[in-house]
């Protein structure tokens, strides 16, 4: 315990798509347990406010906020909240995602400008308004969770997804460079077939249209024998946030049970 004690930490994707431990609102209560005050902002109040409220529940401190990271303007009023409520930020943990899947020709195009400008640009956006205030108070870290889909075919088409988390991996090797004399550290999470919240609608209709056929055959293809859960990839950003890994930069964390060493 103790691990993020006096650090101000921003979680964009704080929230949950539905019941269950996403991977962000799992992070933020990871964080808080940990010592630090949340800033859960989600696109959804309601979600937000339910990581707060749980947050809270346990003692910690947090605020919620409002925030459609895709739009520059909500970026800068989300870190302008964090630093009104604690004076300072110290870990930006970029957590939005969706999930949309189809080839070049399946998918329309508006669904891949969708992906990208909610997956990817906002990775741009936050850390565009998100950077200066980390400079201001001498350093700290970034958090982008990416995806082994970004390096691995996973099973069907998933093209815009795929593009816009590979995009994360490359942003996440450019700004660990460029900000590194700043003592600001960019790393990033790949989780890999994971049960949670956001992969129930979007991904059913790839298997078979059943959500009992489609945890089955996930879990078959991990070496481990099962998915991982919210709190595998939480605890990964938990490691790269915190000082214990005050030597490392531009990584990529997989976090996927074997998963990509499999050939087939």
């Amino acid at each position: 315990m103790g691990r993020m004690d006096g650090k101000v930490v921003l979680v964009a994707g704080a929230g949950s798509s539905g019941p269950g431990w996403g991977n962000g609102k799992a992070a933020a209560v990871l964080y808080a347990r940990e010592g630090a005050r949340v800033l859960a902002a989600d696109r959804s109040l309601k979600a937000a406010d339910e990581t707060r409220d749980i947050i809270r529940g346990e003692g910690g401190t947090c605020e919620a906020f409002a925030a459609d990271v895709s739009r520059s303007a909500d970026c800068a009023a989300m870190v302008a909240a964090c630093v009104a409520a604690y004076g300072r930020l110290d870990v930006l943990h970029n957590n939005v995602g969706i999930a949309e899947t189809g080839g070049p020709v399946e998918a329309s195009e508006e669904s891949w400008n969708r992906v990208i400008a909610v997956n990817q640009t906002s990775v741009f956006l936050t850390c565009k308004h998100a950077l200066p205030v980390l400079l201001g108070g001498g350093g700290g870290a970034i958090v982008n969770i990416a995806s082994v889909a970004a390096i691995r075919w996973i099973g069907f088409p998933y093209l815009a997804y795929s593009a816009s988390k590979a995009a994360i991996v490359a942003m996440t090797q450019n700004m660990a460079v460029q900000y590194a004399p700043d003592r600001i550290r960019v790393n990033c999470v790949l989780p890999g077939l994971m049960d949670t919240p956001m992969i129930r609608e979007p991904l059913t209709a790839n298997y078979g249209g059943d959500v009992e056929t489609m945890i089955a055959t996930r879990n078959a293809q991990v070496p481990t024998g099962r998915m991982g859960d919210g709190w595998d990839t939480a605890h990964a950003a938990l490691f790269l946030a915190s000082d214990e890994a005050r030597y490392i930069t531009g990584a990529q964390l997989v976090v996927d049970g074997g998963f990509t060493l499999r050939a087939a």
